[in-house]
């Protein structure tokens, strides 16, 4: 096979696998669509639950109603789907890989997905009570408070991604130190440095007020040092593999 066919044969299986990705992704839309307008009150809950008595969310252009639901259910889709997408990227890679390599990048896969899904779990539940409940209590005295139903759905699916990459951290670290990027030692030394590092991200990510920003920095630092613990595990099973290997080519040298 030469150069040229063997390029066009690898395009053709992205296509078709990026092309099953995203069937995946509208097939579980199509399946939401009818709920969209439950799916929407469900994550408007937290911030409705927390808003004075006789007030409501508005919206102020003429298709909000119906493109806000519309747009959550689309990327809702996207987020269920993930382990369908993801697993086509690993079909896609896993004929180019290694033994070894197949037996690190599966789990992490499936890792990452649940990271994922308990970052944005943690931001519904933890983090928007205790937001919302906190901006309301500051609103100044006669101010209505009616949030416009297309700036809370940007509003939240920013907080969802900001925690649903937060959380990735583990497999970061994972993946640096089994290809030998870093190590969890320097990792340890860089931990005041992280931390600094952490509440930066924090406020960088989350909306100006401290109790998103400390939320959103306290499990990244947590999730950092598990990362780390982790890592240091698949440090030392890649040394030994190493060192299996320099064995067994000093054997076959010797012979």
């Amino acid at each position: 096979m030469t150069q040229a066919s063997s390029l066009i044969s690898h395009l053709i299986e992205l296509r078709n696998r990026l092309l099953k990705a995203v069937i995946a992704v509208l097939l579980v839309f199509l399946a939401l669509f009818y709920f969209a307008q439950e799916i929407y009150a469900y994550i408007a809950t937290p911030l409705i639950a927390s808003m004075p008595d006789g007030a409501s969310m508005i919206a102020t252009d003429v298709a909000s109603p119906f493109l806000a639901p519309f747009k959550l259910t689309l990327v809702l889709a996207f987020f269920i789907a993930i382990p369908v997408v993801l697993y086509q990227v690993w079909a896609f890679v896993a004929p180019g890989l290694y033994k070894n390599e197949k037996k690190l990048v599966a789990p992490l896969l499936v890792s990452s997905t649940l990271l994922f899904y308990a970052g944005m779990a943690f931001a519904y539940y933890v983090v928007f009570p205790l937001a919302f409940m906190f901006f309301n209590s500051v609103a100044p005295e006669g101010v209505i408070i009616s949030t416009d139903i297309s700036s809370y759905l940007n509003f939240v699916l920013k907080i969802f991604f900001a925690f649903g990459v937060a959380f990735e951290i583990p497999v970061a670290i994972i993946l640096m130190c089994w290809t030998g990027m870093t190590t969890a030692k320097s990792l340890r030394k860089k931990r005041p440095f992280v931390i600094v590092g952490v509440f930066v991200i924090g406020m960088l990510l989350t909306p100006p007020d401290i109790i998103s920003q400390v939320l959103l920095a306290i499990p990244m630092w947590l999730l950092y040092e598990v990362g780390i613990v982790v890592g240091s595990l698949y440090s030392r099973r890649n040394e030994e593999d190493n060192e299996y290997a320099d064995d067994n080519a000093a054997d076959l040298h010797d012979e």
